[in-house]
């Protein structure tokens, strides 16, 4: 595990340095999915982007989806693109019934046109408190790995057929997971075995390397047969929702708020800066696929991230849970 000391120089590198960009990339004709693009957020700046470039876009939020997609459509009239290609849809990944939902509605409006998805939406619990009891989702799993984790592979397995059939007809689709360098906190045995004692930050970075399996392990099951790549990716400490704290009400709630910006400007990418390597993995070509990507480039991510016989079992263990979901009837093929 890097020392705190080595990560803190190299995020100052990053604020101070020059922050590197994606190419711009002709995304006519592809259809994109970005989870978990909030005004503010890392999603709802890929979005704005890819959209901008010409992509179809698909974006989600846990509420208030119609103010989402008001915001993206008038920034892309902004900058004389055509608000026409964002599109925002209610999911909630820790809800079983909104991802299914959320997958027929995508296919009753879009067919089988599915070549980038975006695992982008996440949460990040107890920042300041990280060892109180761990926060449960409603199915009684750990918050960070219902969301970010479990929330992502199911939503994943709902839409894979489209994605393959995506990369068969087009010769390049792709999964897209938003990790964390904070995955290096986190141990394999961490993904099979209950840790103790509870710290949220090392709950939220097991999640992240759960992610990092997840994409290497879609790269060696799909890219050959279906032009399916996958790759995971740091997108910098950003300052986001994800990393804003709650204020109190009134004049004094304001003051603080004000502080906290000016502050996080000072030790916090830009969303626009932060946005970057995703939107990278998401457009450009050819992509190599089963790899880390950070600063807009490949990176090298933990040891413990490079462990196949680990990805295998987590992928068949997570795999199995999806199959319990299963609805009565269902295609066999929705299943990854």
């Amino acid at each position: 595990m890097p020392s705190s000391f080595s990560k803190s120089a190299n995020h100052l590198w990053r604020l101070l340095g020059r922050n590197p960009t994606a190419e711009r990339a002709d995304m006519s004709g592809r259809y994109v999915i970005v989870t978990g693009a909030s005004p503010k957020s890392l999603g709802y700046e890929t979005a704005r982007i890819l959209a901008s470039w010409g992509a179809s876009v698909v974006v989600t939020s846990t509420r208030n989806a119609a103010r989402m997609a008001d915001c993206l459509k008038a920034d892309l009239r902004r900058i004389g693109a055509d608000e026409k290609r964002v599109t925002a849809q209610l999911l909630d990944l820790c809800d079983v019934e909104s991802v299914d939902g959320f997958a027929t509605w995508y296919r009753k409006n879009y067919g089988d046109r599915l070549h980038v998805l975006i695992n982008n939406a996440g949460v990040h619990k107890n920042i300041l408190t990280p060892r109180k009891k761990p926060p449960l989702s409603k199915d009684g799993f750990e918050i960070h790995w219902r969301t970010n984790y479990l929330g992502a592979f199911h939503l994943t397995s709902r839409l894979l057929p489209l994605l393959k059939r995506s990369g068969l007809e087009s010769g390049d689709a792709r999964v897209i997971n938003v990790s964390s360098h904070l995955h290096d906190r986190a141990k394999n045995e961490g993904l099979f075995h209950a840790t103790e004692p509870y710290h949220s930050w090392d709950a939220y970075g097991l999640s992240k390397l759960a992610l990092i399996h997840f994409s290497f392990e879609i790269q060696r099951r799909f890219a050959d047969r279906y032009n399916l790549r996958s790759a995971a990716l740091h997108p910098g400490s950003v300052d986001t929702n994800l990393t804003r704290m709650a204020v109190p009400g009134g004049r004094t709630g304001g003051v603080f708020h004000r502080i906290g910006c000016a502050l996080a400007s000072l030790v916090l990418l830009s969303v626009e800066h932060g946005a970057q390597t995703i939107v990278l993995c998401a457009s450009k070509q050819p992509l190599r696929g089963g790899e880390y990507y950070d600063r807009c480039g490949i990176a090298e991510p933990s040891g413990e991230s490079r462990d196949e016989a680990a990805s295998k079992r987590l992928w068949e263990r997570s795999d199995e849970w999806v199959k319990t979901l299963a609805r009565p009837g269902g295609n066999d093929d929705e299943q990854i």
